[in-house]
């Protein structure tokens, strides 16, 4: 066995793997694509089969929502596999241009979205925003997403930040210009290893976040706070997600919904804050708090939610298949449940189930709402 592979098994210890197939049986995008994780596993452990298993498009189906490992009763994560084998390909070049292209502009303007660096904080024209300064001291650090900065359609997330921040009186700054991406996607679409794009943006990103004098980071992506609290080993404030903040604002009554949303309201769990970081009941505290607001549940909630294929890179990675997205079931299920508004606390969920709505055509019965969107319009 040469090296390479030998290396390849021992760092996904895939001689741990006992093929009982619960990976493959639970992973959400499996129903919809040829996805076999259990299979690439098992045929990984062949020295000869590695370069042609990274060549398999349906590499590039998982979204790391990571429920191959929440199932895995050895305590793998099959997912890491994926990852590795597109590792391979990026090494070789034989990526997807727009795969390409996200790691391109993220080396060069510091986001995958292809947008001048210069424009990041282009979203806070007109509003009260206070800039941290590095060395002064501040109690919550603000780390927006690059998605959230360059994306018009959820800039409104930050927007509605700045805007309960400054009404609940909180001490408070923005990175600003300088922030860059957290390379949650970039790891995701298989820029890792010793020298990788992904190792230099969190050494890079750990100096310039640990140059603030800060008690805690707050993001506003569920991806930003997976890597920063899971990927970033030597920074030193502690990390949060906004709806952390948010509950504890509510709770200490800085901050009262006061008018009416009588709307029938489904929360969706986004992957990468529920199954991979365990936070499920701050986004319900908040929308509890709602008045006027009827709250209902999909019966696949909290650890069993269903993916809605944002994340793994995904945003930049084709499927080949031409089944129904999962994101698309996930609003046949809600307006099954009659619900008006299905909320989200992921700028990619409100993307992809955006999508769906309009694809399905339920766009007079139903709004794809993120928490903070809906927050800023009851403080008003």
């Amino acid at each position: 066995m040469n090296t390479e592979v030998q290396s390849f098994i021992q760092k996904h210890d895939l001689l741990g793997c006992i093929q009982c197939g619960r990976c493959t049986g639970g992973c959400p995008v499996n129903t919809r694509t040829d996805l076999n994780v259990r299979r690439i596993v098992y045929d990984a452990l062949d020295e000869s089969m590695l370069d042609e298993l990274a060549k398999l498009p349906e590499v590039w189906d998982c979204t790391t929502c990571e429920t191959c490992a929440i199932r895995c009763p050895k305590g793998l994560k099959p997912m890491e596999v994926l990852i590795g084998l597109r590792n391979i390909l990026v090494e070789s070049g034989v990526i997807q241009p727009t795969v390409r292209d996200a790691l391109e502009s993220a080396f060069r303007e510091g986001n995958p979205w292809s947008k001048p660096k210069a424009t990041r904080s282009d979203w806070m024209q007109g509003l009260d925003v206070k800039i941290a300064v590095p060395g002064e001291k501040v109690e919550n650090l603000i780390f927006v997403c690059c998605t959230i900065a360059y994306d018009p359609k959820v800039q409104v997330i930050a927007q509605n930040f700045v805007k309960v921040l400054n009404k609940a009186g909180i001490d408070y700054g923005f990175v600003g210009d300088d922030e860059v991406c957290c390379a949650s996607e970039i790891y995701n679409m298989g820029e890792v290893g010793e020298d990788g794009l992904f190792e230099m943006m969190v050494e890079d990103g750990t100096e310039l976040l640990n140059s603030f004098d800060t008690t805690r980071i707050v993001t506003l992506s569920p991806h930003c706070y997976d890597a920063l609290k899971n990927q970033y080993p030597d920074l030193q404030a502690e990390v949060i997600h906004y709806t952390h903040l948010l509950k504890e604002i509510l709770e200490d009554e800085k901050l009262v919904f006061t008018k009416e949303f009588a709307q029938k309201i489904v929360f969706h769990d986004p992957c990468y804050l529920g199954k991979r970081n365990d936070v499920y009941d701050e986004p319900r505290y908040i929308l509890n708090q709602i008045p006027g607001a009827e709250q209902v549940e999909f019966s696949r909630n909290r650890e069993r939610s269903l993916c809605c294929e944002g994340g793994g890179g995904k945003m930049w990675a084709e499927t080949e298949s031409h089944k129904e997205r999962l994101a698309e079931e996930r609003v046949r299920d809600a307006k099954e449940l009659g619900a008006t508004i299905l909320a989200v606390a992921c700028p990619f969920c409100v993307l992809t189930l955006d999508d769906a709505v309009k694809a399905k055509g339920f766009e007079e019965e139903m709004q794809v709402m993120e928490i903070l969107e809906i927050a800023g319009k009851l403080i008003e």
